[in-house]
């Protein structure tokens, strides 16, 4: 069964509390989403590295429940 984008985001708020995060269906069928997350957990690190944490945090979902995410992120802006 896909995860709802309401399971997603929840996932991910677990992980980076702080985050700004916008959640896209791509495709209108729960299998194909792009996360926009800004956290200050970024800071400092290589978007590739950001990516790894935000597959770290979706676990065993990334591949099964969770078919295609395209990632936009980000650390928060100073301010």
């Amino acid at each position: 069964m896909p995860m709802s984008a309401d399971a997603l985001e929840r996932c991910l708020r677990d992980a980076f509390p702080d985050a700004e995060i916008v959640i896209d269906d791509l495709a209108g069928d729960g299998d194909h989403y792009r996360a926009r997350i800004r956290s200050d957990a970024f800071k400092g690190l290589p978007r590739v590295r950001q990516h790894q944490l935000v597959y770290r945090a979706l676990g065993e979902g990334m591949g099964t429940t969770l078919h295609a995410l395209a990632l936009e992120t980000a650390p928060k802006d100073k301010g």
